[in-house]
């Protein structure tokens, strides 16, 4: 059965600890949804998935879509695929209204990393021992991505990996944080109909005008290697859904779709350098519908680090002008459970025909892929 795309919408992404500091991930996601409902004119959700990695716990779709006031027969569920979540949300979506299960779902996802809480493991786990933050014996914020590796920065070493094992430089990364901030500069008027006001916010707070002196004085979060501040993704706040509706709701209702689900994988790959999951789940679900990147009008990578953009760029350098054509992560910023949402409707804003794809890496090693054709 085939699936579409109604369209999107997103809130600003704004800098961590600053304008959205104390509004919860579940009230940027009502924001959102209350709009989707609005411009498609929604009677009726069959159910409510959201992408969430560093919440409070429970499940926040469920309150999300009570304080948006959908009716409480909507169903609702939390995903926590980490970075990936969003596009795990939208992945399951595709799923239940190709099997018939539902004809209408809001996916994506929202994170507030401003309010992402102080955790404390139980006495009787030995990480208890390990740990201390806040001055709290046993305390964490960042949960553990893999039974290898037991640490807070856990990305930003597998980043670091990648660019040992690839010989990629600082000067690579670099150019790369530079062309990110320029073509979001670029794109604020393509983007401004995809953007729901919030709090009196209705642009994005990270785009900057890059220059070498900005870029040289990036503090390394390592204290080594080629990972500055400027060529990794900052912590972000913000909330980003998708409208999902079956063929048969499309002709009940005389809709237009803005785009047609054509394919979504997901996949590992070895969690100690899992930004390699973007390019490897694209790969996977590229081969498994016969194509290749040439076939491709749009694509969209999560830059978390600019060590994904690199390796693309490597593999692919004729197709650069088709990747992340609005910027990306290094420029917007990465609120984790809202990222694969994201994409997806900068996706959709690039692509004017033909098909398009989206792609993410997750922490532990995992990553989601979504195929349309506009």
């Amino acid at each position: 059965m085939n699936v579409y795309i109604l369209g999107g919408l997103r809130t600003p992404i704004v800098v961590a600890n600053t304008k959205f500091k104390t509004i919860r991930p579940e009230i940027l996601g009502a924001e959102v949804l209350k709009a989707l409902r609005g411009k498609f004119k929604l009677e009726r959700v069959d159910e409510v998935i959201c992408g969430n990695a560093v919440g409070t716990g429970g499940n926040i779709a469920r309150l999300m879509t009570l304080l948006a006031d959908f009716d409480e027969s909507t169903a609702a569920l939390t995903v926590d695929r980490q970075c990936a979540s969003g596009a795990a949300a939208i992945s399951i979506a595709f799923a239940k209204i190709s099997a018939g299960l539902a004809d209408v779902i809001i996916a994506g996802g929202a994170e507030s990393s401003s309010l992402q809480p102080l955790r404390v493991y139980n006495k009787n786990d030995p990480r208890f021992n390990l740990t201390a933050a806040d001055g709290i014996q046993g305390g964490y914020r960042t949960a553990q991505f893999s039974p290898n590796e037991f640490d807070a920065l856990a990305m930003l070493k597998g980043a670091q990996r990648i660019a040992e094992a690839e010989n990629i430089s600082k000067d690579e990364l670099d150019a790369w944080a530079v062309r990110s901030h320029k073509r979001a500069t670029a794109a604020k008027a393509n983007l401004r109909g995809f953007i729901v006001e919030v709090a009196g916010v209705c642009e994005d707070t990270g785009i900057k005008n890059l220059s070498k002196r900005l870029l040289e004085r990036a503090p390394l979060p390592l204290g080594y290697g080629v990972i500055s501040a400027a060529n990794a993704c900052r912590i972000n706040d913000g909330a980003a859904f998708v409208v999902l509706v079956s063929e048969k709701f499309l002709r009940r209702n005389n809709l237009t779709p803005a785009a047609r689900i054509v394919d979504a994988v997901t996949g590992g790959v070895n969690p100690l350098e899992s930004p390699r999951g973007a390019q490897a789940v694209a790969d996977l679900l590229l081969a498994k519908n016969n194509l290749t990147y040439d076939d491709l009008a749009a694509i969209e990578f999560n830059e978390a680090f600019a060590v994904i953009d690199v390796l693309f760029e490597r593999a692919h350098p004729n197709l650069v002008d088709r990747y992340n054509r609005l910027g990306g992560a290094l420029a917007y910023g990465h609120p984790y459970g809202a990222s694969g949402a994201i994409l997806l409707i900068h996706l959709l804003a690039a692509l004017k025909d033909g098909l398009g794809l989206m792609s993410i890496a997750g922490a532990g090693g995992t990553g989601d892929a979504v195929l349309i054709e506009a």
